[in-house]
């Protein structure tokens, strides 16, 4: 059974970290407001700016599935 719990993390993991590689734009707003030549060094730093800000969620998430995870295999 904890074989079986441990590969689904592998691949919970795996997968999200397939989906955040395209996670890697702008809103529609963001992109006409900076799209032309001039603005390319604030787009890149809007776009860092939006993968910074995702970051977070996702830690977050992962720290609470850690304690529920830790609190299961306690309990058993």
């Amino acid at each position: 059974m904890g074989r079986r719990i441990g590969l689904r993390v592998c691949f919970c993991i795996l997968c999200s970290l397939f989906f955040t590689v395209s996670s890697y734009a702008q809103c529609a707003m963001c992109r006409a407001a900076l799209t032309g030549d001039e603005n390319k060094a604030k787009a890149a730093a809007v776009n860092d700016g939006i993968v910074y800000l995702m970051v977070i969620p996702y830690i977050l998430v992962g720290a609470l599935g850690y304690y529920v995870y830790r609190m299961k295999k306690k309990k058993s």
